[in-house]
């Protein structure tokens, strides 16, 4: 099969997913070709299974910003026409879905197009009154729309009253590659000492990652127990962070990275993820901290319960509610047996539930019941 993949280039959950997807299944023998505005930030390399296509926009004057979905809807026509291309996968409804129709108009080849949400698309961009029937058009329009956590395929629903429930396929995890293993001491020693505990926050630092509630939340832990926090990642929100970590006098202990291209380094050898996201759809940040035998602490959000199971392989609490968002992270760090029995679970968690095997099966079989489909 011959499959084209449209994603954002950043480091945010959707993009990792459908590069990590997409070099998955050129692993399998698919051609795949990525379509986007820029490289994606996990695509290190092409093979002979493995394409990239750029998308290039156009500035003029009298376009009020650069037309990046009507660009990308001719790329795509181009593009599926050029590599005789079967079935196009696009992440986020909006605009990608609408780009996808768009370039099922034009182009003269048939082919199939299978829409991701991943949850800001519809559960904060799509529902904004300007954009709501755009993006219900665009997931009618799709052959199968699937979603990555039951709580969203729910809620996508409900929202812009689908006839039929998204299918879910889960956000999956490399445990290759994020696994926690030996490194030399001082790489840790960049970060903590050993007789302090490492906290270790992910994101892409946009208001709703609420990454000065991870700060006060380690502000109030390490009142009780020795530790250090790093941030990684970089985004709107981070110079807010950095400010806020100097007014709580622990600026001395909070360390950011900006973004990592092997952040499974620092997972290694973190002993706590902390999370305080109000709108989360998966957490694939969380799970890929569980792969590498990590605990998680998070507000009680949209799908991370069916992510982390609480008391085991993590800690959820109310939403907004730092002091128990501390607190629970206190707990797990306090004991070294009970930490240890967390990692375990963190770990068998991830292997079990959210294999890269098991997402790439569930994508192929998505990608098989859409092919008696008539375009």
């Amino acid at each position: 099969m011959r499959l084209g993949i449209t994603c954002f280039a950043g480091v945010g959950g959707s993009g990792i997913v459908a590069t990590e997807l997409g070099k998955g299944l050129a692993a399998r023998g698919y051609d795949v070709h990525f379509i986007c505005a820029e490289m994606p930030f996990r695509l290190d390399d092409l093979s002979e299974h493995l394409f990239f296509h750029q998308v290039h926009m156009f500035a003029y004057p009298v376009l009020q910003n650069p037309q990046y979905d009507l660009a990308l809807a001719s790329r795509l026509s181009e593009v599926i026409a050029e590599q005789e291309l079967d079935l196009l996968h696009v992440h986020y409804a909006i605009p990608h879905a609408i780009s996808a129709y768009l370039a099922r108009q034009i182009c003269a080849r048939p082919f199939r197009i299978v829409t991701t949400v991943h949850g800001t698309d519809t559960r904060l961009v799509g529902l904004d009154p300007s954009y709501r029937p755009i993006t219900r058009f665009g997931l009618q329009q799709s052959d199968m729309v699937t979603a990555v956590s039951h709580h969203l395929a729910e809620a996508t629903r409900d929202d812009f009253a689908l006839a039929h429930t998204p299918t879910v396929v889960y956000n999956f995890v490399d445990t290759q590659r994020f696994h926690r293993r030996a490194l030399p001491p001082c790489y840790r020693e960049n970060f903590a000492h050993p007789d302090e505990r490492l906290v270790v926050h992910v994101s892409n630092m946009r208001p709703v990652k609420r990454v000065e509630d991870i700060v006060r939340a380690f502000a109030r832990l390490q009142r009780h127990l020795p530790a250090r926090l790093v941030l990684v990642g970089d985004g709107p929100d981070r110079l807010t962070a950095e400010r806020l970590a100097c007014e709580l006098e622990i600026a001395d202990r909070v360390t950011c990275t900006g973004n990592l291209s092997h952040v499974e380094n620092v997972l290694a050898v973190a002993d706590l993820f902390l999370m305080a996201s109000e709108v989360e759809s998966f957490g694939l940040a969380a799970l890929e901290a569980m792969a590498c035998g990590v605990p998680v602490a998070a507000y009680a959000i949209g799908g991370l319960p069916e992510v982390v199971e609480i008391g085991v392989s993590g800690a959820l609490v109310p939403v907004y509610d730092t002091e128990a968002l501390a607190d629970a992270a206190l707990e797990i760090l306090s004991a070294p047996e009970r930490l240890a029995a967390y990692r375990t679970a963190a770990r068998t968690r991830a292997e079990t539930a959210f294999p890269e095997d098991a997402g790439l099966d569930a994508y192929e079989a998505c990608y098989d019941a859409v092919q008696t489909v008539t375009v």
